[in-house]
C-alpha cells in the first residue's frame, strides 16, 4: 500500500511538472491518478545497427615529424662553446628562453626548425653558432586512460602509440583474485575510445580479447580511453531533464521513477517518443517509449535494467540509428567528463549538454522511426 501511494505521488508531481513546464497539454485532463496500473511491463527492443570498423588511415601512424608545444622538456647546446648546455622547457605560451636569445617562438615547431631559429637569434653574440636541440620529454602530447586499468591517468605519446600498447602502458586490465580466480574487471564490450569528443570505432573485445589487429588503431593528442567496470549499477538518464544524471539502479527502478530522480523533464521535453537503449556499443538495442502514455494511465510504466540508457528528445526524430549513434555519443562524453572530474578532485558532476533533434547524419538509408 505505501508503495502504491509513493507511485501516485511521483506521478503527480511529474504531471505537475510536465502540464506547468510543456507547451503540449497532456491529454485526459480528466484522468484520475487513483486509478493509474500500477503494474510494470518489460520493453520490446529491435536491434540497431551502428558502424563499428576503423576507417584504415586510422591503423596507420602519423608520419609527420613532431611538432613541439607547451611542456616539452629539451636540451640546448651552442656546440664547441663550452658551458652553454642547458635543459629547458617550452613555456605555456610557446616560447623558449636559452642563453642570450630571450624569447624564441616555438610551439609548432620541428626540433630542427628550432635549432635554426636559435642559431639566427644568436647571431648578435656568437660568431657562427651551431645550435643542437634534443627533444629529452614530451609532455605538450599525451592521451588519458581510466577506468578499470591498473595504472589509470595521462601518459604521453613521445612515440606512434596504438591502443593495445596504450592499455599496456597503465598496466593491463584491473583483475581481482578475491573468488580464488583472477577475474577481470573491465567491461570491455562498453569501452570506448573519445577523440575531440566523438567516439572512434574501437571494439575493444575483439581487439584485447580475440587479437583483432584491425581494431588496434594509433592514439592521438588528448585521446581519451574510458574502460568501465563490469559491476557499474546504473542508469543514465540523458536528454531534455533538469538534472541529466546517472541514477544507482535498484531492482524496482521504473522510467516514472528515473524520470522523477531526474526532476522531470524540461519545458523542450518532447515525451512522446523516449528512446531507451541497452545492451553494448557494438550491439545495442533500442525501444521507443510514449512516456505520456504512462502518465495518464494509458499504459503501464516501464522497468528498467543496469547499464540502461534514457534519452529524452527535444523534438521529434525520423531514424532511429541515427539517434542511437547520438546517444551513445553524448553518453561516452558525459562519462569521460565524470571521470576526468573525478580524476581532477572534483566530484564528478559535470554539466551535460547534449544535441537534441534529429541528427545531421541521419540518412535517408536508416531504418525510420516514424515522425
Amino acid at each position: 500500500m505505501h508503495s502504491k501511494a509513493l507511485q501516485i505521488v511521483t506521478l503527480l508531481t511529474l504531471a505537475s511538472i510536465i502540464l506547468s513546464g510543456c507547451s503540449e497539454q497532456i491529454p485526459h485532463p480528466d484522468f484520475d491518478l487513483r486509478k493509474v496500473d500500477q503494474t510494470v511491463r518489460n520493453l520490446n527492443f529491435k536491434n540497431v545497427k551502428i558502424k563499428r570498423k576503423p576507417s584504415k588511415d586510422l591503423l596507420t601512424p602519423a608520419v609527420d615529424p613532431y611538432l613541439l608545444g607547451p611542456g616539452d622538456v629539451l636540451e640546448i647546446e651552442i656546440s664547441e662553446v663550452a658551458g652553454t648546455l642547458a635543459r629547458t622547457f617550452v613555456m605555456p605560451d610557446g616560447q623558449v628562453y636559452y642563453n642570450l636569445a630571450g624569447g624564441v617562438h616555438a610551439e609548432g615547431l620541428t626540433v630542427a626548425q628550432l635549432a635554426s631559429r636559435l642559431t639566427t637569434a644568436l647571431r648578435r653574440d656568437y660568431s657562427s653558432p651551431i645550435v643542437t636541440v634534443a627533444l629529452v620529454e614530451v609532455r605538450s602530447r599525451r592521451f588519458w586512460i581510466l577506468g578499470r586499468i591498473f595504472k589509470p591517468g595521462l601518459y604521453p605519446l613521445s612515440q606512434p602509440t596504438t591502443v593495445l600498447e596504450g592499455v599496456s602502458l597503465a598496466g593491463g586490465l584491473f583483475t581481482s583474485g578475491y573468488s580464488g580466480f583472477t577475474e577481470e574487471l573491465a567491461d570491455l564490450s562498453n569501452s570506448v575510445l573519445i577523440r575531440n569528443g566523438e567516439i572512434v570505432p574501437v571494439d575493444f573485445k575483439a581487439l584485447i580479447k580475440n587479437g583483432d589487429a584491425t581494431q588496434n588503431v594509433y592514439l592521438k593528442h588528448n585521446d581519451y580511453i574510458y574502460i568501465p567496470s563490469t559491476t557499474t549499477s546504473t542508469v543514465l538518464a540523458l536528454g531534455a531533464v533538469r538534472n541529466p544524471q546517472a541514477i544507482p539502479y535498484s531492482e524496482e527502478l521504473t522510467l516514472v521513477d528515473l524520470l522523477a530522480q531526474c526532476k522531470g523533464p524540461t519545458s523542450e521535453a518532447f515525451l512522446n517518443k523516449v528512446v531507451v537503449v541497452r545492451g553494448s556499443l557494438n550491439e545495442p538495442e533500442a525501444a521507443i517509449v510514449n512516456i505520456k502514455d504512462i502518465l495518464v494511465g494509458k499504459d503501464a510504466d516501464i522497468l528498467l535494467q543496469p547499464g540502461d540508457i534514457v534519452w529524452i528528445p527535444k523534438r521529434p526524430y525520423r531514424y532511429l540509428e541515427a539517434v542511437v549513434e547520438t546517444i551513445f555519443q553524448d553518453a561516452a562524453r558525459t562519462i569521460a567528463a565524470n571521470e576526468g572530474s573525478r580524476v581532477a578532485g572534483g566530484e564528478g558532476d559535470v554539466g551535460i549538454s547534449l544535441p537534441l533533434g534529429t541528427p545531421s547524419n541521419a540518412s535517408s538509408g536508416s531504418s525510420s522511426a516514424g515522425e
